[in-house]
């Protein structure tokens, strides 16, 4: 096998496409750093030293390339978790916003741990991001103060700061009505008027505060009281979302309100492990497409990310002034 030595050395350098290409290494660099039209190089040779770069294995040197320009043209984000649709979805649209404003976009993944989202931001200003998204951090205004140090631009996205502009989900109007939803369901297919559960998420989180706000103010509608017991709040894991069911001893004629489809995932499981599961019905906050058929499901509130990114790019293209937080509407889907 090789040593590293070799490897490098058998590397193509620019000097090295130039003699394929039969042109000079200055055009390589062109073409390769996309300034090519400005140098009147015909599209012909760019297309063929492009296609020379691709078969030679020629990976442009990201950094070094950066300290040649004003602007780095890299926009990064950092999200929580990739195994849900919803941050799944704010990933792919964000690549692809990005790309159709040329940029290029640069993601890591923090799992919802403070040191870790730090050390991911640090991560992205030493590239020399233009912009940082930050998605459902922990501590958003820690991060918007180390970008601010930097002199870069910080959006948050899912939850809000104090220190940077913030593009949430109305939280609390989405709660409200999916509140709503499940109490009607569960009084005109069980004859019950319960308060129902709240399950999942962490208390000390914005988006579950607004949630569980909407939830209490549909419970006050209906002139009903939820006992403090009926609220768990131990976190958006599948594992604790299944503990937690376990303790609520649900009955027939009960409803839950699910806070985001990673909870759901306990509470399906708990179902499923259940030798005579009660009549009972759920409605959730986000939507997933295949748990949207399940048969105790009444509805699911899904989150307007297409609008969400769409309207984080036009902050970071015309910057408010101060750190407002903007809320989107979101949209019920009832069980088809």
């Amino acid at each position: 096998m090789a040593d590293d030595d070799e490897i490098t050395a058998k590397r193509p350098t620019i000097y090295d496409l130039a003699q394929i290409a039969g042109t000079s290494a200055s055009a390589v660099s062109s073409v390769l750093n996309g300034t090519w039209k400005k140098r009147r190089i015909s599209a012909r040779l760019a297309e063929r030293i492009s296609r020379i770069a691709e078969e030679q294995g020629y990976a442009v040197n990201l950094p070094a390339r950066m300290l040649r320009r004003d602007r780095s043209r890299v926009i990064g984000m950092i999200i929580p978790k990739y195994d849900n649709r919803y941050f799944g979805a704010i990933a792919e649209h964000f690549e692809t916003m990005a790309r159709e404003r040329g940029l290029f976009p640069v993601i890591t993944c923090t799992q919802r741990e403070p040191d870790l989202e730090l050390e991911a931001a640090r991560e992205m200003l030493s590239y020399q991001v233009e912009c940082l998204i930050v998605t459902g951090a922990t501590d958003p205004d820690r991060i918007a103060d180390l970008c601010s140090a930097a002199r870069v631009r910080a959006i948050n996205l899912d939850l809000p700061g104090s220190r940077a502009p913030s593009v949430v989900s109305d939280n609390f109007s989405g709660a409200l009505e999916l509140t709503r939803v499940i109490l009607s369901r569960v009084r005109a297919d069980f004859g019950t008027a319960l308060p129902l559960y709240f399950i999942g998420g962490r208390a000390q989180d914005n988006n579950t505060r607004e949630r569980l706000r909407g939830f209490t103010a549909a419970h006050v509608e209906a002139g009903l009281a939820v006992p403090e017991d009926n609220c768990l709040m131990r976190g958006y894991s599948a594992a604790k979302t299944l503990a937690a069911m376990a303790d609520l001893k649900i009955a027939d004629g009960s409803g839950v309100f699910v806070n985001s489809t990673i909870a759901l995932e306990g509470v399906v499981r708990w179902l499923h492990d259940q030798p005579n599961p009660p009549q009972m019905r759920f409605g959730c906050f986000d939507w997933d497409p295949f748990a949207a058929f399940l048969p105790q499901n009444v509805g699911m509130m899904q989150q307007d990310v297409a609008t969400m990114l769409s309207t984080a790019f036009q902050l970071i293209e015309t910057p408010p002034e101060g750190a407002p937080t903007l809320q989107i509407p979101c949209r019920f889907r009832p069980r088809p």
